[in-house]
C-alpha cells in the first residue's frame, strides 16, 4: 500500500481518537483489523519471551496513545501545571520501566515494531 493511503488511514485513526467518538475509532480499528495477523507465532521453548514481546507491544502501544492524548490535552490548556508535571513524570516512569523489561526479556525496541497495516510501523 501506498505511504500516502497509510498516512490518510493513520490520520483518521488519529482524528478518531481527537474526537473523543468511540464509535468512530471502532470503526477505524475494524478498518486496520484485516491487516493484523490471526496468530501468534511460537514454539514450546519461546513461549515466555513471545508473550513478553505481546504485552509489551501493547503496553507501547499503549503509551503512545496516552502520550498522545497527554500531548493535545496540554495543547487545549485543560491541565494545570502540576498535572503536567505529573503526567510527564509518569510518562517518563513507564517508558524507563518499558526499557527494564525489554532488557529482561532481551528484546530491542525493534522487537517490538509491529506493522499496524494501513497506519504503517508502530516504532
Amino acid at each position: 500500500m501506498a505511504d500516502s493511503a497509510k498516512d490518510d488511514r493513520f490520520e483518521r485513526l488519529r482524528a478518531a481518537v481527537d474526537a473523543d467518538d468511540p464509535e468512530l475509532f471502532a470503526a477505524q480499528l475494524r478498518e486496520i483489523a484485516p491487516a493484523l495477523p490471526e496468530r501468534i507465532a511460537t514454539n514450546a521453548d519461546d513461549v515466555e519471551a513471545g508473550v513478553a514481546k505481546l504485552v509489551l507491544t501493547l503496553v507501547e502501544f499503549l503509551r503512545r496513545v496516552l502520550e498522545h492524548q497527554a500531548v493535545r490535552r496540554m495543547e487545549g490548556g485543560s491541565l494545570t501545571d502540576e498535572q503536567v508535571e505529573q503526567l510527564g513524570l509518569a510518562l517518563l516512569r513507564l517508558q524507563d520501566r518499558l526499557t527494564e523489561l525489554k532488557n529482561a526479556f532481551g528484546l530491542a525496541d525493534q522487537d517490538l515494531n509491529i506493522d499496524l497495516g494501513p497506519l504503517g510501523r508502530l516504532l
